[in-house]
């Protein structure tokens, strides 16, 4: 699936998609709770209630300060061979993502940036890959972007053991390969390409924001991880670091984007993706 905005353009490459299982992510989006969001019927759930939901990297393709192309992949999703995973499913894979990227034009080698909106297992699986020995950096030729205040969080908890085995495997081998660079809320990746703040999810959250030739996109992130939370953006992500900042920051966002030609696209909305943010009510909801 691909997308273009002005000059960008944006690829999707689909690691794992799921109906169903999503509770323990999204715990008040009950079969009967969604069933009424008729419009989330069929690109986002089934008939029955049963959420879809897919974890993917977003490729971008944009125009260089230097003339140059930019190859930027955004979350790199779960990885293979990763242990210690609280998902069944997300532990120890043997997937083919990086088969399924080199098919769509995109062989690791080819990519410049690596951009993760932020640190969780989920989004950072990829930067890595196991060579036999140890864990290598995947991108070997590009630099990888993490968030200045999402990275000394993480960095330096303690708590989480999942989220120390994370870092462990995925983020500290590319900091002691020297290809970080760890970044502020706003920073701008190249001309049209460039982050922005929205918190609440994790510590150091961040969205993209695209702009080319008077044409708009977003990509999300986590500050949405289903279109039902348009519907009901007081549903909490049970990962959300602190849940009424990310309340706020959905209220605030969705309010911003309807009715505007901004195209939006999930970080893990299935199907279609992406789409138009349009008042419904005293709520909100996607136009695909």
């Amino acid at each position: 699936m691909k997308w273009r905005i002005g000059d960008v353009t944006v690829t999707k490459i689909v690691e794992l998609e799921a109906t169903g299982g999503s509770r323990f992510i999204l715990p008040d989006a009950s079969p009967e709770a969604i069933r009424p969001i008729s419009w989330l019927i069929p690109h986002f759930a089934d008939e029955q209630g049963r959420l879809k939901m897919s974890i993917h990297a977003l490729l971008v393709e944009a125009p260089g300060a230097d003339g140059k192309g930019r190859r930027i992949i955004v979350d790199t999703c779960l990885g293979n061979d990763k242990k210690h995973r609280r998902i069944p499913t997300w532990n120890d894979r043997a997937g083919t993502f990086l088969a399924d990227m080199t098919a769509a034009g995109f062989p690791p080698e080819t990519i410049d940036t690596v951009l993760c909106t932020h640190l969780h297992v989920d989004h950072v699986g990829w930067n890595t890959r196991w060579d036999g020995a140890k864990w290598v950096p995947t991108f070997r030729k590009a630099k990888y972007l993490f968030g200045r205040v999402e990275f000394e969080h993480w960095s330096r908890q303690t708590a989480r053991e999942d989220m120390v085995h994370v870092v462990a495997d995925s983020i500290t081998p590319i900091m002691e390969a020297g290809l970080a660079q760890l970044v502020e809320w706003d920073h701008e990746i190249c001309p049209g390409v460039r982050l922005t703040p929205t918190t609440g999810h994790s510590p150091g959250h961040t969205s993209v924001l695209i702009s080319s030739q008077g044409e708009d996109a977003m990509i999300t992130g986590d500050f949405a991880h289903h279109p039902c939370q348009l519907a009901h953006p007081e549903w909490a992500s049970t990962a959300d670091f602190d849940k009424p900042a990310a309340e706020a920051t959905r209220r605030r966002l969705f309010g911003e984007l309807a009715g505007k030609p901004i195209l939006v696209i999930g970080t893990h909305f299935s199907g279609p993706t992406a789409g138009r943010v349009v008042r419904d009510g005293d709520a909100w909801k996607m136009l695909v």
